[in-house]
């Protein structure tokens, strides 16, 4: 059987290094600040399914004393054919050697049989300094790549291709914090192109990765419809004694239940975005989130967000249409079709004029306070009667899962998840809107949805995310 390939990411202090691993290896927890020295021993990162570790990356010190360490490279080498033996025995002389400490742990992993990738920030300009790390990394003979991941300001990247090119097997472009998920398929493709013993664990890591994507997708979709039906659902209930009923005003009840169900919403939708992000294997965004300053016009209840992701009447009232017309075809269906589709249509009527009229403004839950009856009184707030606050949810709950979907793990910048400033649904095609519509109002209605009909919305779901993601691309 042949070992996993391993990765060590070698280069100079504070060039992007961990930012690399954080992005490749899909681990957010890796340590990525701005002061060089942050990384002072060797790291493995595995990249595992079922058990079975794919690839590891090694994240390493930086070069502190490259041309030091070339050096003595030089001094003790007799021709190029022991350069790999060379390199060993300045590893095994100075290990414990204070000055040469950072050396000594990133050749570590390459004497040991580890693939090289060398990152460079490309906003910097080329020097002697970069030259004697590459040619240390040459001595080695390991299979190489080196990756340019620009972080400042300036471009020096035409110039580093050109001398990357005489040094390294391949040389890509790639910016850890921003780079499209194809990029870190590609650079282990490209990998597995330089060892024969590398193409195919690479090629079984790159077509587990991409039905992982796929996997995410459909399962975040789940997660968005059974929250989407919570949310719309949702009833608070209160049941009161005569004692209690005759000491608690229906004015103070009334603020005890609002607040009640306006807290249990506002909880819901932060699960579901820990739900999502922990599916995406991002654990520390919850934290990042909370520190964010949210002002009221980015809430849940907003008018921002009502303006920003609830549908026009257009939409509600095509959506309504099809939606009414599923239900008014029970009519038919009673009547053998003697009706010759009246129930169809009057259904579908009822729908689209209910959903055009009530399309501007969002609805929240009355409270419903009943008569004393056998000693006890019962008071309900929800579910909500709006079909507006469903896609309200809908939309904030896309755009979030869009943004975890589409972050790379060496990402530090608070998530941002202010309002989109445009209507993006009408690009969704009808059978979804109806799916999305009936949905919505079985749980105005609180009815329960068989699995049949909770697979038809995680499909609808799914395919507003898609409808989504094109959106954004284009935009």
């Amino acid at each position: 059987m042949v070992d996993a390939p391993a990765f060590a990411v070698v280069g100079h202090p504070n060039k992007g290094k961990s930012s690399v691993v954080a992005t490749l290896a899909q681990n957010d927890a890796i340590a990525i600040a701005l002061e060089p020295g942050t990384t002072r021993a060797r790291q493995a990162y595995p990249m595992s399914v079922d058990g079975e570790v794919l690839y590891t990356l090694v994240d390493t010190p930086g070069f502190q004393r490259p041309r030091r360490v070339l050096a003595w490279l030089e001094a003790h080498s007799l021709s190029a054919t022991d350069h790999p033996d060379t390199v060993r025995a300045f590893v095994q002389q100075h290990r414990g050697d204070g000055r040469f400490t950072d050396e000594c742990e990133l050749l570590t992993p390459l004497i040991e049989g580890a693939g090289i990738i060398y990152v460079v920030d490309g906003s910097v300009p080329y020097s002697p300094e970069h030259e004697a790390e590459m040619t240390i990394l040459r001595w080695t003979g390991r299979p190489s790549l080196a990756l340019i991941n620009s972080i400042g300001p300036d471009d020096h990247s035409d110039a580093w291709q050109v001398a990357l090119g005489q040094f390294f097997q391949v040389v890509r472009r790639f910016d850890a914090v921003r780079a499209p998920f194809e990029q870190h398929l590609g650079l282990l493709r490209a990998f597995g192109q330089l060892e024969p013993g590398w193409e195919a664990p690479l090629a079984k890591a790159t077509d587990f990765l991409a039905s992982q994507r796929s996997h995410r997708q459909r399962a975040s979709a789940r997660l968005i419809a059974d929250a989407l039906m919570d949310l719309m659902s949702h009833q608070e209930t209160r049941i009161l004694t005569r004692g209690q009923a005759g000491d608690t005003p229906d004015d103070t009840l009334a603020v005890q239940l609002r607040d009640a169900w306006y807290r249990h919403q506002r909880q819901r939708e932060q699960r579901l975005r820990t739900e999502v992000e922990h599916l995406y294997q991002h654990r520390h965004l919850k934290r990042q989130e909370a520190e964010l300053s949210w002002h009221l016009e980015h809430d849940l209840f907003s008018e921002d967000s009502r303006r920003a992701w609830a549908v026009n009447r257009r939409y509600l009232a095509t959506a309504g249409f099809g939606a009414g017309a599923v239900s008014g075809a029970g009519i038919d269906a009673l009547t053998l079709g003697g009706s010759l589709g009246t129930g169809a249509l009057v259904g579908g009527v009822i729908g689209a004029a209910g959903s055009y009229f009530y399309g501007d403004r969002l609805r929240l839950p009355a409270l419903a306070i009943g008569a004393l009856k056998n000693g006890l009184k019962t008071a309900r707030l929800g579910p909500v009667q709006d079909s507006q606050f469903g896609y309200i949810v809908l939309g904030r709950a896309v755009d979030h899962w869009w943004q975890v979907s589409h972050r790379n793990h060496a990402g530090r910048d608070l998530l941002d998840l202010a309002p989109t400033d445009q209507h993006w649904l009408e690009g969704l095609d009808r059978t979804s809107r109806r799916a999305l519509q009936r949905a919505l109002d079985r749980g105005r209605k609180r009815q329960t949805m068989d699995d049949r009909q909770r697979a038809a919305l995680a499909d609808a779901v799914e395919s507003a995310m898609v409808v989504y993601g094109e959106w954004r691309l284009n935009r």
